[in-house]
């Protein structure tokens, strides 16, 4: 499954600071449909992901009802982005 959509960069304070996107509605609507197939447990779905030129991998986290993609500094800062920022990421789960 792919998808690619654009959310704000928002910080979620825990134990330290992190930086992540919000999966749209319709998009984590979608994941739900297949999340049963994909999960590894406790809700988390391991994604691979492209920002601009930067290619990653992470796990989608369940929040809210709907899922957050973490933001490492191995992919924010060479794509100098900063909290606040308009994100379009695409996301590939393998099914």
């Amino acid at each position: 499954m792919d998808l690619e959509f654009a959310a704000p960069m928002f910080e979620w304070r825990g134990p330290a600071p992190y930086h992540f996107l919000a999966v749209p509605e319709d998009e984590a609507d979608q994941i739900r449909e297949t999340s049963a197939f994909v999960t590894y447990g406790w809700g988390m779905i391991p994604v691979r992901g492209r920002i601009g030129e930067t290619d990653f991998t992470t796990s989608l986290s369940p929040k809210d009802g709907g899922y957050v993609v973490p933001i490492k500094d191995a992919v924010r800062r060479p794509e100098g982005l900063v909290l606040g920022d308009e994100v379009t990421v695409h996301l590939t789960i393998d099914i």
